[in-house]
């Protein structure tokens, strides 16, 4: 591809971001707008290989506009650095873009309301494989109720496209129970394992 059309196809990238970032910024899809501070878009690496999905914006995250903020985030920062992946090379984001009250579970008009909005951020990065925090992100994404402790271990595969996903413990679990974050661990591993697997293998085949 010529300089010129790789830069062309560059900007009508970064225009779509903008765009996106926009229309949730002033979204009114749900009943959570009323409630909040500002919208959480979502942060990171645009061209990251991994996409990091957490369930939705908590009180920290409501003030500063960033997912994965306070004591989880930085448990999850340092998931990340152990990982090889600190939190700069890789993209995070939830599956609400506003924070429910009371941080309670998302409901299933909600999700419904903002996960094309993850879809479209999706789209847009291309990720090479999904990273998802935490029981809701986890279930959402997959469209299943089976428990977090059983999606673990195995890849899964997200949307039309097939995306690699992986499920792992919440930070803010991990912290509530700091028994689990040896399973934890295994996972992050997992995710390393297989994302080097995904690299080595041939374009079609994975």
């Amino acid at each position: 591809m010529p300089p010129s059309a790789a830069g062309t196809v560059t900007d009508a990238v970064a225009g779509s971001w903008q765009q996106l970032a926009t229309e949730v910024s002033g979204c009114q899809r749900c009943g959570l707008h009323s409630g909040r501070t500002q919208t959480v878009f979502g942060v990171g690496n645009r061209r990251a290989e991994i996409l990091v999905v957490g369930e939705a914006p908590g009180a920290d995250e409501d003030r500063q506009g960033e997912p994965f903020v306070g004591r989880a985030g930085q448990l999850l920062n340092s998931m990340l650095r152990a990982m090889g992946h600190p939190r700069e090379t890789v993209f995070i984001a939830n599956v609400l873009k506003c924070r429910p009250p009371g941080n309670r579970d998302p409901a299933p008009d909600e999700v419904a309301s903002c996960l094309p909005y993850l879809q479209r951020q999706i789209e847009l990065l291309r990720p090479r494989l999904m990273l998802a925090v935490g029981r809701i992100a986890a279930q959402n994404l997959l469209a299943t109720d089976t428990p977090i402790s059983k999606l673990r271990g195995r890849v899964h595969q997200f949307g039309t496209a097939g995306i690699p996903l992986i499920a792992t413990y919440h930070p803010a679990y991990l912290l509530r129970s700091p028994s689990e974050k040896r399973k934890a661990w295994i996972d992050l591993k997992f995710v390393r394992q297989e994302l080097a697997r995904l690299r080595a293998a041939p374009a079609g085949q994975v």
